[in-house]
């Protein structure tokens, strides 16, 4: 098993926007585990799913128990995402690896009850790399209101061996949120796709 050197949890509230007080904070957490890349040091490695079976179920199980724990129930959670950095070390089919893969993301999409696909970026970087986690509304992929991000870094991952995962959640969406979604416009453009 791959270990993981550390977690680290991120939590942010917003109570004013836009020199207004927001009716309701919004709430964004975050939570990543920083690893030893499984591939790191092998040549280029074809058949990457051994290391993902191994590894996958055990980062999602991880992540989000520790998120749900953070956000104070998975019934909560009204947006959520996901996210990799690889070391420079490494290639962006690590990262992608071990977060696109339903053995990574059920255990969150189960925990919070959700229908909407996990959204995501898959990165390379350097310590104190960016993790940028976009969010958006568990149940409805159109809901504006939670196109949220989450964003944070570690001073000390990735090394060019590692890979940092995580998980990203909010309780509410954008405060003051006013541009409307998907569904106008689509009325309003005459079409049913988009």
């Amino acid at each position: 098993m791959t270990e993981v050197r550390k977690i680290v949890a991120f939590q942010e509230e917003t109570i004013i926007e836009g020199s207004k007080v927001a009716a309701t904070p919004l709430k964004i957490f975050s939570v990543a585990a920083v690893l030893k890349n499984p591939w790191w040091g092998l040549d280029f490695v074809e058949d990457l799913g051994p290391a993902i079976r191994e590894v996958a179920p055990y980062l999602g199980e991880l992540l989000t128990s520790r998120i749900i724990e953070m956000a104070g129930g998975g019934d909560k959670i009204e947006a959520y995402g996901k996210s990799a950095v690889v070391g420079t070390g490494g290639e962006i089919e690590h990262a992608s690896a071990l977060i696109h893969t339903l053995r990574f993301g059920n255990h969150f999409r189960r925990a919070v009850g959700a229908k909407s696909y996990l959204a995501f970026t898959n990165t390379r970087g350097g310590p104190n790399a960016p993790i940028t986690i976009p969010l958006m509304d568990k149940i409805d992929e159109g809901r504006r209101s939670h196109y949220l991000t989450a964003q944070f870094s570690i001073n000390d991952a990735p090394a060019p061996d590692e890979i940092v995962v995580a998980l990203g959640a909010s309780i509410g969406g954008r405060p003051h949120h006013r541009i409307g979604d998907r569904y106008k416009d689509l009325e309003e453009l005459g079409s049913t796709h988009g």
